[in-house]
């Protein structure tokens, strides 16, 4: 593992467009229901992010939980750039800085929940809105991933141009400063 680590350094050293960087910052709220405590959800992720929430619909019916196909239950908001970055420094201190292993896929992206809005420094209590939980999904690529979103003459990104699990890991511990823990810890 550690030998793994030092290549990816040194290849990061003698290339730095190599070096990963956070692409998105995803947060969604579900709610499971439409309606006034939707709107809240909304609201909280307008203070955070300053940026107008999207509202989610159900794929399917779920008699259970009393869902209908095509009922908002779920609003998220996407942020790139450096408002990103600087987004997933403020929603990290919630959970201590620390994401499990686990939560990393092989594309190098990684996600991670948050129980309540209020453990996010900065925000205060509103007994109006309430409290809500969230999920923070947190996109990793390269320089170079815009050919496959791009309109014109698309292309895939080539395996060996692909961030990996074990990039992304090194990458959230050596510059977004968050603790990687793995399951025997």
């Amino acid at each position: 593992m550690e030998d793994l680590r030092e290549e990816i350094l040194r290849r990061w050293e003698s290339n730095p467009m190599l070096i990963p960087r956070v692409m998105a910052v995803t947060l969604n709220i579900a709610v499971g229901r439409s309606g006034e405590v939707l709107t809240r959800a909304g609201k909280v992720l307008e203070e955070l992010t300053g940026q107008k929430p999207v509202e989610r619909r159900a794929k399917r019916t779920i008699r259970e939980f009393g869902i209908r196909k095509k009922e908002p239950i779920a609003v998220s908001v996407t942020v790139r750039g450096k408002k990103a970055v600087e987004l997933l420094d403020r929603v990290a201190e919630a959970v201590g800085r620390r994401v499990k292993a686990s939560s990393f896929d092989e594309l190098g992206n990684f996600a991670f929940g948050i129980k309540e809005h209020i453990d996010i420094p900065g925000v205060k209590y509103k007994a109006e809105i309430g409290i809500f939980g969230m999920d923070v999904i947190v996109s990793i690529g390269r320089a170079g991933y815009r050919i496959a979103r791009r309109r014109i003459e698309r292309r895939r990104i080539p395996l060996r141009h692909r961030v990996s699990r074990a990039e992304s890991m090194l990458f959230a511990e050596k510059y977004l400063n968050l603790k990687v823990v793995h399951e025997e810890e």
